[in-house]
């Protein structure tokens, strides 16, 4: 499963999606992980927005998938608020992997970028991705998921240099960890339109998408207010080509609709 988490605005209603779920990967976007915070929420601004965050949602997430391996990859360290407060708050990415299918090889990298250790930083400000490779015993062989939550300029989701050096870094970090054979799964926000040459790049290396190969015309859920629903895209390799694979419309439990991608035996 993919999704954004969306600083856990809805936690009410993600943690039980998510214990109820309990997908063997889970790979959420948009996290926030402030260890020492001693209150729920805080507050996110820029600019003149202002977005409630849920704290300690790598934590709580955590506490949802007892059963999971968790690793936390930041993107950025800056500030969260409590009123007049301030509290240093990491935000980032957040993968999931059930304990009983190990993890043989990972990587973390930037795609846009590097850390920002003192502050957000400018936008379209860093982004990474996070790649792990598993092992399935009951199947016998690996597979390689890599996720990412894409840059955000904005001027939009339309292409920019910036957008396809992103996609091209994505490539190559992917392929660093997949081996030839891989069943592979890229997936994410990725913050693109559905006729980003990050596709072309994608297909260069063996990936097709199933949100637009599927016809799914929305990735988002009622919380968007803007134009535009895409963002978010799932491209596996040619042996997940017919897997079972669903852009979940309910519960409604962010901004994003969740991306889930089932693998039965025949597909490996």
């Amino acid at each position: 499963m993919s999704l954004n988490g969306w600083g856990g605005k809805l936690q009410d209603r993600l943690l039980p999606f998510i214990a109820e779920t309990c997908p063997d990967v889970l790979c959420l976007q948009e996290v926030v992980h402030t260890p020492q915070a001693d209150k729920a929420w805080l507050t996110y601004r820029d600019r003149d927005i202002e977005l409630a965050q849920r704290a300690r949602f790598f934590e709580e997430v955590s506490g949802a998938l007892p059963d999971h391996v968790a690793v936390f990859c930041p993107a950025a360290r800056g500030d969260l608020w409590d009123g007049d407060r301030r509290y240093d708050s990491q935000w980032g990415l957040a993968t999931f992997v059930r304990k009983s299918l190990p993890i043989i090889a990972q990587k973390q990298g930037f795609v846009h970028r590097a850390f920002s250790p003192y502050g957000y930083g400018d936008h379209p400000r860093p982004r990474n991705a996070h790649a792990v490779r598993i092992f399935d015993y009951e199947r016998g062989f690996p597979v390689t998921v890599v996720h990412l939550h894409g840059l955000r300029d904005l001027a939009g989701k339309q292409d920019t240099p910036a957008r396809l050096a992103q996609a091209r870094r994505l490539a190559s970090l992917t392929q660093s960890v997949a081996e030839s054979d891989d069943r592979t799964v890229v997936c994410g926000d990725f913050n693109v339109l559905p006729e980003s040459r990050t596709f072309q790049v994608m297909a260069e290396i063996g990936l097709r998408d199933l949100v637009t190969g599927r016809g799914f015309q929305s990735t988002r859920t009622s919380h968007y207010k803007k134009p535009g629903k895409f963002a978010d895209y799932m491209f596996v390799s040619s042996a997940l080509a017919d897997a079972s694979f669903a852009v979940l419309d309910t519960p409604e439990v962010s901004d994003h609709r969740p991306l889930l991608l089932s693998i039965d035996k025949g597909a490996w």
